[in-house]
C-alpha cells in the first residue's frame, strides 16, 4: 500500500470481528472506573422528583448553606479586574501563600511555596496515586472509605488493599492491622480523619502510629482532611506534624465542606517537593490551571472571619442528635453518634435487609434517599449512610417518622 507521499504503509493487522463492527472499543483502563455511587443515586432520586414524589435527600455530601458572602465579593472582585487569563499551574501565588501561613497556624510548620500545588481535591487523589504508585503496587485504605479512593486504584492497575473499620473500634484504623498488611509491593496509605462516611474522628496517638509505620516502611502517607474544620466533641490531628510534609506525608484539603464551596471545586496538597511537582505537571497536563476568580475566592475563605464556621458547626451538630436520636429508635437500626464531618452510618442489619434493600424500600416507599454503606467498600455491607449536611432538623424528624412507619 501507498501512501499520498510515495511511503509504503504496512496494512493494519486484523483484529476480530467484534472489534470491526460497530464503534472502536473502549480502553480496558475504563473498565476500573466506577466514579461515585452517591450520584447515580442522586440522579435516580431527582427522576423521582420529576415524576412528581416528594423526596428528602440524604445521599450527596453537599451543604445547604451558601458559600460565604465575602469569598462570592472575592470572586466577583477578581472578575472585574478581569483576572480570567491563564494562571500558574501550581495555583495562583497569593493562595499558596496563604495556605502556607494556615498550615504554620493550625501545625506548626510552614512549608515551602514549591510543597503546595493548588488543585481540586478529588483529582488529588488520583495525582497522588499516579506519581507515587506503579501498576501492581499495593495502597492502604479504610474500607468503608471515600468510592473516589477505590475507583483511582482501580482504573489505574494499582492493588486496592483495604483495611476494615469496625464499629466496634469506633470506626477508626487500627494501626497495627494497617502493619499486617504491608508487603515490600506497599507504596502509599490512606487515612481520613474525620471520616467520610462513618463520621469517625482518629486519635492523635493512632494517627502518629500510622505516621511512624509509614517512616519505618518508607512508604507515602496521604492524610485527607477535607472535614478538618467539621468536629464536635473531638478535635482534629494532622500526621503531618512528623515530617512537615517533606518526606513522605501529604495532606489533602478542600474548601468544599467546611465553606459550602462544593461547586467551586478548589482545594489544596502539601507534600514533599518532588512529588508536588511531579503532581503540577498532570495538573498542568491536564487542566492547564485552575481560575484565578475561584482561587481568590478560595484565600478570601481561609483568610475570612471563621465565626461562620462555628456556626455552621452548630446547626449541623443538632441536625446530627437529632438524626441519631431519631435512627436509634427505628425497629432494628442502631447508629453511633459521630464525632465529625456531616454523616450518619446507622447500623440496619437487624432490619434484615442487605444495605440495597434498605436504601431502595427507604426511597420508593418512605421518599427518603439513603446510601448504601457498601457504595464505599465491601465491609460497608450492612449499614447505610446519611448526610445531615443538606436536611434541616424538621425535615431530618419528618424522614424518621416516614422510616419508622416502614420499618
Amino acid at each position: 500500500m501507498t501512501g499520498s507521499k510515495g511511503r509504503t504503509m504496512e496494512p493494519i493487522a486484523d483484529r476480530s470481528s467484534a472489534q470491526r463492527v460497530g464503534s472502536p472499543l473502549l480502553s480496558k483502563i475504563t473498565d476500573g472506573l466506577i466514579g461515585q455511587p452517591m450520584f447515580n443515586l442522586l440522579a435516580k432520586a431527582t427522576e423521582k422528583e420529576r415524576s412528581g414524589q416528594s423526596v428528602i435527600h440524604f445521599e450527596i455530601g453537599d451543604p445547604n448553606f451558601d458559600s460565604p458572602v465575602h469569598v462570592k465579593e472575592a470572586a466577583k472582585r477578581s472578575l472585574d479586574n478581569n483576572q480570567t487569563h491563564y494562571t500558574n499551574s501550581m495555583g495562583v501565588l497569593e493562595f499558596r501563600e496563604t495556605v502556607a501561613e494556615y498550615t504554620l497556624q493550625h501545625w506548626g510548620f510552614k512549608p515551602r511555596l514549591e510543597q503546595v500545588l493548588i488543585c481540586p481535591a478529588n483529582a488529588i487523589i488520583d495525582f497522588v496515586a499516579r506519581c507515587a504508585v506503579n501498576p501492581g503496587e499495593e495502597v492502604i485504605y479504610p474500607d468503608p472509605g471515600f468510592p473516589t479512593y477505590h475507583s483511582v486504584l482501580n482504573y489505574n492497575g494499582m492493588v486496592p488493599v483495604g483495611i476494615p473499620l469496625r464499629e466496634s473500634n469506633g470506626f477508626c484504623l487500627d494501626p497495627a492491622e494497617i502493619n499486617e498488611k504491608i508487603t515490600e509491593r506497599t507504596r502509599l496509605i490512606i487515612v481520613n480523619t474525620p471520616q467520610n462516611p462513618t463520621g469517625a474522628v482518629m486519635k492523635e496517638a493512632e494517627l502518629l502510629e500510622i505516621a511512624r509505620i509509614a517512616a519505618e516502611h518508607n512508604i507515602y502517607l496521604l492524610s485527607d482532611e477535607v472535614y478538618a474544620k467539621i468536629v464536635f466533641e473531638k478535635r482534629h490531628f494532622s500526621p503531618a506534624v512528623v515530617d512537615r510534609c517533606r518526606e513522605r506525608t501529604i495532606i489533602l484539603n478542600s474548601l468544599s465542606k467546611i465553606y459550602a464551596m462544593s461547586g467551586w471545586r478548589i482545594g489544596y496538597a502539601v507534600g514533599p517537593e518532588p512529588l508536588i511537582k511531579k503532581m503540577g505537571l498532570l495538573l498542568q497536563t491536564i487542566f492547564s490551571c485552575l481560575p484565578a476568580f475561584v482561587q481568590h475566592g478560595g484565600v478570601a475563605a481561609i483568610l475570612g472571619d471563621q465565626a461562620i464556621v462555628n456556626e455552621r458547626n452548630i446547626e449541623l451538630r443538632s441536625r446530627r442528635d437529632a438524626l441519631v436520636a431519631g435512627l436509634n429508635e427505628l425497629p432494628g437500626v442502631s447508629c453511633a453518634t459521630p464525632d465529625g464531618a456531616f454523616y450518619a452510618f446507622p447500623n440496619i442489619r437487624r432490619t434484615g435487609m442487605s444495605s440495597d434493600e434498605f436504601s431502595d424500600k427507604m426511597l420508593e416507599d418512605a421518599g427518603v434517599c439513603v446510601l448504601p454503606g457498601n457504595c464505599f467498600g465491601k465491609f460497608g455491607e450492612g449499614y447505610v449512610r446519611m448526610c445531615y449536611a443538606s436536611t434541616r432538623v424538621p425535615q431530618i424528624e419528618t424522614a424518621l417518622a416516614k422510616m419508622k412507619k416502614i420499618l
